[in-house]
């Protein structure tokens, strides 16, 4: 199928190999054009922070993926690189080009960024004229069939982080989080994707508490609707929130038993930091539940396993559209015969009416009448010829009428 896929990923190379290997827009244009002059008929490169990928399409591919492991090692300068380099060809190339875009090749499975990534890569190939008729068609088959599973399965709207998961948890225990009020102690990656998760479902008010205040301040303006609290005034505000989310780097408790205030409303306190941040005997307390890490893992063992559930449906899909891609790349083998037919027909068209026209005296009007009359009887002359052609699914019999054709008619 002389299509073939050469790079490093998440999968195989560590991050530190990931970044060397990353092209600008401007490294994209003069690899792509110095691929394309080492006799390379197609090339998409697909470039993020998780993997750096060539596609290429050409004859004699298994030769020309040599070529782009040589290009990896001298364009960025980096001959270890190929240790971490992958190759596929042929059909594991296209299965790789389909996985990729739907998201099954994912750190996260079935994320849904990848998609659009592979979309933009092929425009600016196309835009290059260094994606051609195989791939413009592999590569939009490749990203309807991704839009499909992500339809049918649903499988992006599968929670995996603990932020969200937590956030979804609290939503399910108080009905709904909107117009409600969290306090949420720490500011790092967990907090910030906490807090974002929050103002999503429409919360009212999110109040922040940092060992370090000035972090706190920091982040203020990132997010609508957050109130500052002081780290030691954070056991006042208990009485006026919902809910509780804790997710510090601390090694050791950050909200207390025994400096718990009497509460007078019902409070669910999520603890998503490890090791914990709240004290499990809050638990014992009226009006408060405390959840932690366990108590979610469950959810997302669950969601994990269904993603990879609905993922085998996706490569169900996939290879599906594989099968009928494969069926219409194999079929343009006969491309040359019919271009050659159709080129035989135009010599034979001009040839006639050169001679009748040099033989009869004709109006402009009587010269088109017979044009046009000569055209469509040469092409219903190759018309059955040429659908039986592209009909016929044995290669080995398409393989002998082409033959045949070109004998026959001398093309």
């Amino acid at each position: 199928m002389n299509i073939g896929v050469v790079g490093v990923n998440h999968n195989l190379a560590p991050i530190s190999i990931r970044e060397g290997v990353s092209f600008t827009d401007l490294q994209k244009i003069e690899a792509i054009n110095y691929l394309l002059d080492k006799e390379i008929e197609e090339v998409i490169i697909l470039s993020t922070c998780n993997r750096s990928e060539i596609y290429i399409q050409s004859k004699n591919v298994d030769e020309k993926v040599k070529v782009v492991e040589d290009f990896y090692a001298t364009f960025f300068d980096k001959p270890d690189v190929k240790e971490y380099l992958f190759v596929k060809t042929h059909r594991e190339a296209i299965d790789h080009i389909y996985k990729v875009t739907a998201g099954l090749d994912s750190i996260v499975l079935g994320e849904d960024q990848i998609l659009g990534q592979v979309k933009d890569a092929h425009e600016f190939s196309m835009q290059l004229g260094a994606s051609k008729k195989k791939f413009n068609k592999l590569f939009r088959e490749a990203i309807t069939t991704a839009k499909e599973i992500k339809s049918t399965t649903k499988i992006s709207q599968q929670p995996l982080s603990i932020s969200y998961i937590g956030v979804k948890f609290l939503e399910e225990k108080l009905g709904s989080l909107e117009g409600k009020n969290a306090l949420v102690v720490g500011v790092g990656k967990m907090s910030k994707l906490t807090m974002k998760h929050l103002e999503e479902e429409k919360i009212n008010t999110i109040y922040v508490s940092n060992r370090s205040h000035g972090k706190v301040k920091e982040i203020e303006n990132d997010f609508k609707n957050v109130v500052p609290i002081e780290y030691a005034d954070r056991y006042k505000i208990l009485n006026d929130v919902d809910m509780v989310i804790s997710a510090t780097a601390s090694p050791h408790i950050v909200v207390r038993y025994d400096e718990m205030p009497k509460v007078e409303r019902k409070i669910y306190m999520m603890d998503i930091a490890l090791p914990r941040d709240i004290d499990p005997k809050i638990n014992e307390l009226e009006n408060i539940e405390v959840y932690d890490i366990d108590n979610l893992k469950e959810i997302h063992d669950k969601n994990d396993q269904k993603r990879k559930e609905l993922a085998n449906i996706g490569y169900d899909m996939i290879n599906k559209s594989i099968d009928e891609f494969v069926e219409w790349m194999d079929s343009t083998h006969i491309d040359p015969t019919i271009e050659s037919l159709n080129d035989k027909c135009l010599e034979i068209r001009e040839d006639t009416l050169d001679y009748i026209f040099r033989k009869l005296d004709l109006d402009t009007r009587e010269k088109k009448i017979i044009d046009k009359m000569m055209t469509s009887a040469l092409k219903r002359l190759i018309r059955e010829p040429i659908i039986n052609l592209k009909q016929t699914k044995d290669k080995g019999k398409r393989e002998e009428y082409i033959k045949l054709v070109e004998e026959l008619f001398e093309l």
